[in-house]
């Protein structure tokens, strides 16, 4: 199976050296945790979407303790294509951040104007520059204007 669609907050994990292609979906948000998780169960993956409106829970506490350091960034060693054009901006800040994710260098990027402009604070913030630096090709989805 190259394969593993609708992925939701309830997978169970495992180890699926074959799958290439992940899907994301859910109403509930998905955390910096489930990410790890899902890079666990998917070493090989090469393409992730995702499709979640739900803002992340656990963003408003790091926040107000101003503590990243609980987080570390999620390695995916082998993506090679992330569309995030449905979901909410807290999901373009999770792939961007340096602090969230560590992106390869040559990805295809598919994600929504209006959220990629505010979550680099109009392509202006310091934090998203070294994850951005690795986008070989962007899809913008949206209105540019």
């Amino acid at each position: 199976m190259e394969y593993y669609g609708d992925i939701s907050n309830n997978f169970p994990g495992g180890l699926f050296n074959y799958v290439r292609m992940v899907s994301l979906l859910d109403e509930h948000p998905f955390e910096h945790e489930f990410f790890l998780g899902i890079v666990q169960s998917f070493p090989f993956m090469e393409k992730l979407c995702l499709i979640n409106h739900s803002s992340q829970q656990c963003k408003k506490f790091y926040e107000s303790n101003n503590d990243n350091r609980n987080l570390f960034a999620i390695k995916y060693s082998f993506l090679s294509e992330l569309v995030i054009v449905d979901v909410h901006d807290d999901y373009v800040e999770q792939f961007l951040l340096d602090t969230k994710t560590y992106l390869p260098y040559n990805i295809i990027f598919r994600v929504n104007y209006k959220s990629l402009q505010r979550a680099t604070h109009c392509f202006t913030r310091d934090a998203t520059r070294i994850n951005c630096a690795k986008i070989n090709k962007l899809k913008l989805d949206g209105e540019s204007k």
